[in-house]
């Protein structure tokens, strides 16, 4: 018999209830039994998605991952222990358990070798499309070295016209070279755009907030689908090659979790590509362990930080942490690390077209001064407040451009694309206008004529339209790849080549970029606008404190790209970590060390890290280390809403497809009574999945009778039982093919039962419970009575049931935030 007492993810409406008072302050009182009649008469109530009434889960059950709204749901990391588990594991032998174990490393370590090929591929494919297009550009601007016609006498009438008419050929020459400039960039852009929004929307952004939430336990279409990962490497080159002020190194976070979960769920059915050999990690709590480490290699990959990579899944990504999973981790790091240098070190022979030096950022960049004085500690105290002071206001104000961009993506397609085109207008008259207004600089006297100026694709000194022996410094960092423009403000011994002026203009352009640019429906990371803004920013406040200051210019702006991270990302171990291993400079330590805490620290006062701010604004049900304050004053029996729909423990097939039918609830609770119990108590709880599987393989019998788990393997296999990948279809109520005489059938839901559920006293701490309830991974929280007489559960709470804006919602008279 069908009982109401059920968990919900979808939500459902449940009739009007009075305002509330927490149960906390309230007598104990007896739950009611409510019948399918009673639903229907409550104007199907479990038919309605979303809530408006009081009494019910009115958080929202639709999120947006990446430029899409899309339903979610949540993660099954607890093991489900019924029989057909216990049953499975019984008959593995030593080999299938020894293959097993050494399938984990197996896949740990092939993650981290297919991460580090597509990081080299995406450096190669960014720097050879980008660099040919500066190669263009640069080769029409060569065609005459001067923009301005000398002065002539004024008798010199002829030749005065011809020396206009030689200027305006120039004009218009570099007119040309702007117009293919922008050209190239907006193609580009709207490329990677329309892939974005019609073939992986879920693709757009960093992707970091989604792999994050997904290891907090949210699960959302395609999030990491092949699809997503095509579409996240081949936009994420199109959009960094466009010129957009974005990196690649937060895509290549997401880019290395889809390649994981690729790996570990099988393959694709989808696509018919599927590998039964690594099916026993066909489950969210292994897939979980290994997408950490994708995720990991993925920051190797893009920084070559393998430490740096293990300690931002530990202290960025991941909810869960263990040693065993730490060394896995490490160990594919690693091997990325190992991949990705050995195919650098090839291409640095000149076999990779224009890929050279370029790509990674700084490595190698040492610091030239191996002490600092009481002086450099108060200069690097006040880079730290302001790094602090404008990451917070970058978070604030990034939080209102992406709203605004939110209402423009809504309409669909065309119109991110149009925003998209729009945005790499705007970023290319920014850099190619700028640089114009940007005076010739001579060369300094020391550097060869091969160093100064530089003609080409990259180099410190960018030549654009100046004479011969002079250089464009704006040009040097605008029309450079975002990798070189950092490399040059890092580069130490250069305290000449970029004046305050010129660094005070890039700054302030490439702060409002940044905030513009990201948004957009194409794959983008926050790291290197960050990183490329804290580094002007910090080589200005080193020229502006000039010779009061023994640091180097380089080492400022190295200091710049520290407080902005720890201001923005609010990341430190990690960022310290990375920082160091590019660096290659232990001296540097402490200084590092001391920007990023109080950086951090400054900015705290004001607002989250971006990635909270964007996992918030995304609607993502993200469970925080610590309850909400809300939460202390309430107990888990205060924030059940019901009916909770339950099945006894041998159920008819027609009462469980009914109610499959009629509810979108992923667990259901198992009430053990008549007769196989003298009164009811709760026998455990059973997923939808497992519910749709059994029914699929028709294990009936006619009359009300247990069957054993025997009897399930004579039709079933326990991979069967298996969840269905981020790509495939998972399986539908109306696909059963039942006839009216199965449904007339008994079905023992004995052997797919979770007979050892989490469950919590109705009394307990709610804060206490969300504790529990995220550190152990759950997707369902039994809540059961704390007096006798009463039904064995009450309800049952799940993620959505710990969100704040729900609690409030339910005691707007008793809480205030």
């Amino acid at each position: 018999m069908v009982r109401s007492v059920a968990a919900r993810e979808t939500l459902a409406e449940a009739p009007p209830t009075p305002l509330a008072t927490p149960m906390s302050a309230m007598a104990p009182t007896s739950a009611r039994s409510v019948r399918w009649g009673d639903l229907e008469d409550a104007a199907g109530a479990l038919d309605r998605p979303l809530l408006r009434q009081r009494g019910a889960n009115t958080t929202s059950q639709m999120a947006v991952v990446g430029a899409n709204v899309c339903p979610i749901e949540s993660l099954d990391y607890e093991i489900v222990e019924n029989d057909v588990y216990k049953q499975d594991w019984r008959s593995r032998g030593k080999i299938q358990v020894f293959h097993y174990q050494v399938m984990k490393w197996v896949l740990a370590l092939l993650v981290g070798s297919v991460v580090g090929l597509v990081g080299f591929f995406n450096n190669i494919a960014v720097e050879n499309i980008a660099g040919y297009k500066l190669l263009l550009t640069s080769n029409l601007m060569m065609q005459n070295r001067y923009t301005t016609p000398p002065p002539f006498p004024k008798q010199c009438t002829a030749a005065r016209a011809k020396r206009n008419l030689s200027f305006f050929s120039v004009s218009f020459r570099n007119l040309e070279a702007f117009l293919l400039f922008m050209a190239c960039n907006v193609v580009l852009a709207a490329s990677a755009a329309a892939i974005c929004a019609y073939f992986a929307p879920a693709a757009a952004g960093s992707g970091i907030p989604e792999v994050k939430s997904y290891l907090n336990g949210v699960d959302a279409h395609s999030i990491l689908a092949p699809s997503t990962l095509l579409v996240k490497i081949i936009g994420s080159i199109f959009g960094v090659s466009a010129g957009f002020v974005l990196g690649k190194e937060g895509p290549m976070v997401h880019t290395g979790a889809c390649i994981a979960s690729l790996l570990s769920q099988g393959g694709s059915r989808k696509y018919g590509l599927t590998w039964n050999w690594i099916r026993y990690f066909k489950n969210d709590l292994d897939r979980r362990d290994l997408i950490t480490c994708g995720a990991a290699a993925g920051v190797t990959a893009a920084f070559r930080a393998p430490v740096g990579g293990v300690l931002f899944a530990l202290e960025e990504a991941t909810s869960w942490w263990r040693s065993a999973l730490l060394w896995r981790t490490f160990s594919t790091t690693a091997v990325a690390l190992m991949v990705l240098k050995y195919l650098i070190e090839y291409c640095r022979s000149g076999n990779c077209g224009l890929f050279g030096e370029g790509g990674l950022i700084m490595f190698d960049v040492s610091s030239r001064v191996t002490t600092y004085t009481a002086v450099d500690i108060v200069v690097v105290i006040v880079l730290g407040i302001l790094g602090g002071l404008f990451g917070a206001l970058f978070n604030h104000l990034l939080d209102r451009v992406l709203r605004k961009y939110g209402f423009i993506n809504e309409k669909g397609a065309p119109y991110k694309i149009l925003l998209t085109a729009f945005i790499s207008i705007v970023s290319s008259c920014c850099s190619f206008g700028l640089s114009s207004l940007s005076p010739c600089i001579p060369c300094p006297p020391d550097l060869p004529a091969g160093r100064c100026p530089t003609i080409g694709r990259s180099g410190n000194f960018k030549k654009f339209w100046c004479p011969a022996g002079q250089y464009n410094a704006l040009a040097s960092l605008f029309l450079n790849t975002n990798d070189d423009a950092i490399r040059n403000l890092f580069s130490g011994g250069t305290d000449s080549e970029f004046n305050v002026w010129t660094l005070l203009v890039f700054f302030i352009a490439i702060y409002s970029l940044a905030l513009i640019t990201y948004g957009v429906a194409v794959p983008s990371g926050l790291f290197i606008p960050v990183i490329l803004s804290g580094a002007t920013f910090g080589r200005l406040l080193g020229k502006v404190f000039g010779s009061g200051t023994g640091l180097d210019t380089g080492l400022f702006a190295l200091l710049g790209a520290a407080s902005f991270l720890g201001g923005t990302m609010r990341m430190t171990v990690s960022v310290c970590v990375i920082l160091l291993e590019l660096t290659n400079d232990l001296l540097l330590l402490p200084l590092i060390m001391l920007v990023l805490l109080i950086s951090k620290t400054v900015a705290d006062c004001f607002n989250k890290g971006v990635y909270d701010q964007i996992v918030h604004m995304k609607g993502l049900p993200f469970l925080e280390v610590h309850g909400e304050a809300c939460m202390r004053s309430l107990v888990a029996g205060d924030v059940i809403s019901g009916p909770v729909i339950t099945f006894s423990s041998v159920e008819r097939v027609g009462a469980v497809v009914d109610t499959l039918r009629r509810t979108g609830h992923n667990g259901f609770p198992v009430i053990e009574d008549e007769p196989f119990a003298p009164a009811p108590e709760l026998c455990g709880l059973v997923l939808r999945s497992h519910l749709l599987v059994l029914l699929q393989g028709k294990v009936f019998t006619r009359a009300c009778v247990k069957t054993s788990a025997a009897e399930v393997f004579r039709k079933l296999k326990p991979f069967d039982f298996a969840k269905v990948g981020s790509s495939g279809k998972a399986l539908e109520v109306d696909e059963l093919g039942l006839t009216d005489e199965d449904m007339e059938m008994y079905v023992d839901l004995h052997p797919i039962t979770n007979r050892s559920p989490y469950t919590v006293v109705e009394n307990m701490s709610l804060a206490k419970a969300a504790v529990l309830f995220r550190d152990l991974g759950l997707r369902h929280m039994c809540v059961v009575p704390g007096t006798p007489g009463r039904p064995p559960v009450l309800g049952i709470l799940t993620r959505h049931d710990f969100m704040p804006q729900y609690i409030r919602g339910l005691f707007q008279n008793v809480l205030r935030e």
